[in-house]
């Protein structure tokens, strides 16, 4: 059992989509004092984040005792727990399994964009795949079709809005693909959900 008042360290950036994700969750569960969060750079060979988390990613939450938890869903479920709550995601069931499915089609989003941009990124133009760009835009286009038949309940917040609000922050912020003309729904329920839940401009992207 861990003391009421023990403190965390989350390692991210303002501007990782699996980040903010669990600095939504932060928020939304009242634990804002008891994280920290202390930067990394994954390309950075002499970050200890690579000591922390073998593989190097974002977001990694570090107890006291030095104990590391990484993937954010992982975080969340532990976060949610600490908090004493089942407000994001629910204890058992079916509920259960439903809501993490619809978390983990809206994180393929985030994924499925993090992967064209990195395309970019780490690829001299001449080397792009138009094939594999073109598999990761179907990806996303699958799942933005599957959310825009049936978005989350704007005035809810749980484990699916808060992947969501991020996947879209983020093809917003780095456009991997253009959304909102064709998505009108989802453009409407993301502008609903944020006038419901203030963690999302709380933590949204800094602006450049």
């Amino acid at each position: 059992m861990l003391p009421p008042t023990e403190t965390f360290t989350l390692r991210s950036t303002l501007t990782s989509p699996f980040g903010r994700k669990v600095r939504m969750a932060i928020d939304v569960l009242g634990l804002a004092d008891r994280v920290t969060i202390v930067p990394a750079d994954t390309l950075d060979e002499n970050d200890t984040l690579r000591q922390q988390n073998p593989l190097g990613k974002l977001p990694c939450l570090l107890l006291a005792d030095g104990t590391a938890l990484y993937d954010s869903r992982v975080i969340i479920e532990f976060l949610q727990e600490l908090a004493g709550s089942s407000r994001l995601v629910p204890p058992r069931g079916l509920e259960r399994y439903t809501i993490l499915s619809r978390a983990v089609l809206a994180d393929g989003i985030t994924d499925a964009g993090l992967l064209m941009v990195y395309e970019g990124r780490f690829r001299e133009p001449a080397t792009f795949s138009e094939r594999w760009l073109k598999h990761q835009r179907g990806k996303i286009a699958r799942a933005l079709a599957t959310f825009e038949t049936a978005p989350p309940p704007s005035d809810r917040t749980d484990v699916v809005s808060i992947s969501l609000t991020c996947a879209l922050g983020y093809l917003d912020w780095r456009k991997p693909v253009a959304w909102r003309d064709e998505h009108p729904r989802l453009v409407s329920w993301l502008a609903a959900y944020g006038e419901y839940e203030p963690a999302v401009a709380r933590t949204r992207i800094p602006a450049a």
